[in-house]
């Protein structure tokens, strides 16, 4: 293949770019939000399970508070009812007195004691309540967080993109001065070899692959017209010639 000697230089810009694309797009792919973000994501995920957890303890301690009170007042307008009849002197039997007497007194016992599962519920309640609390600041703390890290993530994809955009509009200038067929080997070459296709040989050494070249490839080169497109016995790129190649 042949080109001329201002064309094969512009390939070299043409792979600058090229580089600056690579390299924006490892800046892209690297920032360091996305660990941060990852991170805290999964902090929020467990905060949120545990939350859930604490929620629904809590919810189940009122249920349990509702019946345990429901069970006291039972018991309470059951006492009442008694005291009332027992006051009316309604009853007169001995027997039935001292029965009477006994359930109130039995009464008053459950009472109490159903009072006590009331106010241990009401603890755990209270427990279940200020950790629900606790893990929802903490839920809107991490929260926070993440929308903070999103917020630089996003400014610095902007700043990126930008700077991406303009450096491919600046490569379709430059690659539209390449002929298409030593541009089309380039690209070849440039998915083949990590995105470097063509490189400058400076100094009796490929910048592809940094390997200084045997002395007769380098006559090879030196014999080959400015015209031909020589490349790399090494790595397969395109050897571009400059004043400083060391021929």
């Amino acid at each position: 293949m042949n080109a001329a000697p201002a064309d094969q230089i512009r390939l070299l810009d043409v792979q600058a770019l090229d580089v600056r694309l690579q390299q924006l797009a490892h800046k892209r792919r690297s920032l360091p939000e996305h660990a941060e973000i990852e991170s805290l994501t999964k902090d929020l995920t467990q905060l949120r399970d545990l939350l859930v957890a604490a929620q629904t303890e809590e919810s189940d301690c009122a249920r349990e508070q509702t019946k345990a009170e429901q069970d006291v007042d039972q018991v309470r307008q059951r006492a009442a009812r008694d005291q009332q009849r027992l006051d009316s002197g309604a009853v007169t039997s001995p027997k039935d007195l001292s029965n009477l007497q006994h359930e109130i007194a039995s009464l008053a016992k459950r009472q109490g004691d159903l009072e006590d599962v009331v106010l241990e519920v009401m603890e755990r309640r209270e427990a279940a309540q200020e950790r629900v609390n606790e893990l929802t600041e903490r839920v809107a703390s991490v929260q926070s967080k993440i929308d903070d890290a999103t917020g630089r993530r996003d400014a610095a994809f902007e700043q990126i993109d930008g700077e991406a955009a303009s450096v491919t509009k600046e490569r379709e200038v430059v690659a539209a001065s390449v002929p298409a067929d030593l541009l089309k080997l380039y690209d070849k070459l440039r998915e083949q070899q990590g995105g470097i296709g063509a490189a400058k040989l400076y100094a009796r050494t490929c910048q592809g692959c940094r390997q200084e070249l045997a002395i007769t490839e380098l006559n090879e080169i030196r014999a080959a017209a400015p015209d031909t497109v020589v490349r790399c016995e090494n790595c397969r790129r395109i050897l571009v010639r400059t004043a400083k190649s060391g021929l």
